[in-house]
């Protein structure tokens, strides 16, 4: 009886972790299911649904099985009744719902709830996406059509960071005939100098957006100071000010098309009506609210026969 006992310990055991397998299995197919289209969804869902319900039948057969056995049946009354229910419960059990034969335990309920967190999660970010390309889209039909019919075109620019500075160098390599006489790297630094050089030109517009209540003058310039170290030797972001101390280093009018906002010109001054020197001609970007993930991005704008 006690050698009995002990192997249908074991044979419940082994019983166990294999249900337990089935539910952790259950959960990432499930996971995996919630990707792609509500059509795609639908279909991996009824799917999963009909794997998880074969691999569960089976499981329970090979159970049924083995404690068959070991001489225990579903049946009561016999002088194993103490391990009848016990042997009844593990055999019975199937991974899909079964509220009437078996308690769903709080740790399946939370790795249920999990799992339909994720899966929502997952879904969330499908919908995201998609709006993200859907909105990068009509922003890249509106700036062709603006492109166009001036015979331009974007040529696209590594988003690392420096896009503005590589868009620049690429538009100085157009201009110059083949070699820019800057890189990205040394743009940055002459527009960090420029900027420390003119503060009270930019000081303004940086407080504007970096102000805070309690600073003082000296924790004011030392903010300035900072971001232009961070101008100059990281791979921060681009924007209004660094193209406005550019347009003042490179001594060049710069135009900026967009499909998501009006284009903007800076350094008019620097505007030229010469069209066949090109050493005197405009840079020309292209600003893209949606172009990644990430936020904005730069590119360069070139002749449509060059790109």
């Amino acid at each position: 009886m006690v050698h009995l006992y002990y192997s249908a310990m074991k044979c419940i055991c082994v019983c166990r972790k294999e249900i337990s397998d089935l539910q952790k299995k259950e959960i990432e197919l499930k996971k995996a299911a919630a990707r792609g289209s509500k059509a795609e969804q639908k279909a991996k869902k009824k799917h999963v649904e009909e794997e998880i319900s074969r691999l569960s039948a089976k499981i329970k057969e090979k159970h049924a099985k083995e404690l068959a056995s070991l001489g225990y049946s579903n049946s009561n009354g016999n002088e194993k009744s103490n391990l009848d229910s016990l042997v009844k419960a593990i055999a019975g059990v199937s991974v899909t719902a079964q509220p009437d034969q078996t308690k769903v335990s709080k740790g399946k309920q939370k790795r249920n709830r999990r799992a339909q967190q994720e899966a929502e999660r997952e879904q969330r970010i499908q919908e995201e996406q998609s709006d993200m390309v859907s909105d990068r889209m009509i922003e890249n039909e509106k700036l062709e059509k603006k492109l166009k019919p001036l015979g331009l075109t974007v040529n696209e620019i590594k988003p690392d960071g420096h896009c503005l500075y590589r868009a620049v160098e690429d538009q100085l390599v157009l201009l110059s005939g083949g070699t820019s006489p800057y890189t990205y790297q040394e743009l940055r630094e002459m527009t960090a100098a420029y900027m420390r050089e003119h503060a009270s030109d930019f000081l303004p517009f940086f407080l504007s957006e970096n102000l805070v209540d309690g600073d003082s003058d000296e924790s004011l310039d030392h903010k300035f100071e900072n971001y232009c170290k961070e101008v100059e030797s990281t791979a921060i972001w681009g924007g209004q000010l660094e193209l406005g101390a550019l347009t003042h280093c490179l001594k060049k009018h710069i135009m900026i098309f967009s499909g998501s906002f009006p284009d903007v010109e800076m350094g008019k001054e620097y505007k030229t009506d010469n069209g066949t020197d090109k050493s005197n001609s405009s840079i020309m970007l292209s600003y893209h609210r949606h172009a990644f993930g990430l936020g904005e991005h730069y590119n360069s704008v070139v002749p449509n026969l060059i790109n």
